[in-house]
């Protein structure tokens, strides 16, 4: 049965309540997942040994770490966060970050060429070391065909950054990147720990303009509202505050805005569920918003004032994505990698104030549910970036460490869980984003980097399929 988008979730949840107890009572297992139903059905083996997928599915790999760009750049590695845009001539672009820090110069744009450093004006980059070399985080932008199935060029969008590990999409067609590190003089030139924006349509590197009224702290990730133009923020620390960025004017960050974090109204102050399991999986918080002050942050203290003020703790919050209710309201999860009383991960749903951050939002104040807990790292283990997928269910890459296999898994509008995709590599999985007609999800593998491209029978709700 082929779908259309706004029928992806009803036919999924609806397979749920006609069929979805059986087949959650005989979930299938491997031998490093399990599910909680049964999505698009079991792993099958790669010959390639690399990813596999369920029946119907294939990928290809777009880009490689190391690979020649077509500006003569180095493509550099440890791909992390991405978001993937329709351009106005119907092509697509993925902006790619990469978190390279100081002392990785030689995994990032020029490696181990003088000469392609000395092709970076000052101008072009925000920051060298404290040896005069360019730092290596920063955007790479790959522009691909209208099906997303190749790769016309690719090149350096943003350099001289560091440790640019997620961001998130605009409605005004750019990336927001952002900097997971408050690293400063005299190691660096500048202090880091920012947001930089990256036009999806720009055709070489952009101005590095550091968006300070967005806070100095150890960004993750970022969504827009495009409701309100309100920017919300995660922040990956074990001890991470949620962060919500009002623009003065909508879609102009550089011009400044006010920076507040998330307090419960019933002045409870953790999330985390680490000593004292008290935020129930599926239950639901009202909120208010505390204005924080000296967000530039320069004695890396922003998230203990904060907190100090009633601010809730987090336990590494990482991806953030903007999805839709059924109302068409926005709503916003966001991931918390090592939440919950097993520190298997977390996920957050947050639902908007309808007068969010306008007067009278006390009287009908926004709501935060902690929407999944894993306690099972066979169902999900160390939850990083996510995307929410055409039909509703969310896509989460994991991000376990020396574990030698990460998965991508889908949770349902239910919160249950299925496994998706497994990764061969002793590395992470980042980036998800799917393209704007559904057709192709695209994923990074950290490193070696690759970015891969998933198709398969993405036109059916994946519980259809079982």
């Amino acid at each position: 049965m082929t779908l259309t988008r706004r029928g992806f979730a009803a036919s999924s949840i609806a397979a749920l309540a006609i069929g979805g107890w059986t087949r959650m009572g005989s979930a299938q297992a491997g031998d490093s997942y399990r599910n909680e139903v049964p999505g698009y059905g079991p792993l099958v083996a790669d010959p390639a040994g690399y990813f596999d997928l369920p029946q119907g599915f294939s990928y290809s790999v777009l880009a490689k770490a190391g690979q020649v760009m077509d500006d003569g750049f180095i493509a550099p590695d440890n791909f992390d966060g991405m978001g993937c845009f329709l351009l106005p001539d119907g092509k697509l672009a993925l902006v790619r970050n990469h978190e390279l820090s100081l002392g990785k110069e030689l995994k990032g744009p020029a490696g181990a060429d003088p000469t392609l450093e000395a092709r970076l004006a000052a101008s072009t980059y925000f920051d060298c070391g404290e040896q005069g070399r360019v730092l290596p985080g920063g955007t790479t932008t790959l522009v691909l065909d209208a099906r997303g199935e190749n790769v016309l060029r690719q090149h350096l969008s943003l350099a001289g950054t560091s440790t640019n590990c997620a961001g998130g999409v605009t409605p005004w067609g750019s990336w927001l990147t952002c900097e997971e590190t408050v690293i400063a003089a005299p190691r660096t030139g500048a202090s880091h720990g920012w947001v930089f924006e990256v036009p999806a349509s720009a055709a070489g590197l952009v101005p590095p303009v550091p968006l300070k009224a967005m806070g100095r702290f150890r960004h993750e990730a970022a969504a827009v509202d495009p409701r309100t133009g309100i920017i919300y923020q995660t922040e990956d620390q074990d001890d991470g505050l949620f962060y919500r960025f009002i623009p003065k004017v909508r879609g102009k960050l550089a011009e400044g805005g006010r920076l507040q974090a998330l307090a419960f109204v019933d002045g409870h102050r953790d999330s985390r569920n680490w000593a004292t399991a008290d935020f129930a999986a599926r239950s639901t918080r009202a909120v208010r918003w505390i204005d924080l002050d000296d967000v530039e942050n320069p004695k890396d203290d922003l998230r203990q004032r904060g907190h100090a003020s009633g601010a809730v703790r987090f336990a590494r919050g990482e991806g953030i994505h903007l999805g839709r209710r059924a109302s068409g309201e926005a709503e916003f999860f966001f991931t918390c990698t090592s939440g919950g009383t097993g520190r298997f991960g977390q996920i957050m749903r947050y639902v908007p104030s309808p007068t969010e951050g306008r007067p009278g939002e006390a009287k009908q104040p926004g709501q935060l549910e902690l929407f999944h807990e894993s306690q099972d790292p066979l169902l999900m283990d160390y939850a990083d970036n996510l995307t929410v997928a055409p039909w509703g269910h969310l896509i989460i890459c994991e991000d376990r460490s020396g574990s030698k296999i990460n998965h991508l898994r889908g949770v349902t509008p239910e919160g249950q869980s299925y496994t998706l995709a497994r990764l061969n590599a002793d590395t992470e999985l980042a980036g998800a984003c799917f393209s704007p007609d559904g057709r192709t999800l695209f994923v990074n593998a950290y490193a070696p980097g690759r970015t891969l491209a998933i198709t398969g029978p993405w036109g059916h709700a994946p519980l259809d399929l079982a």
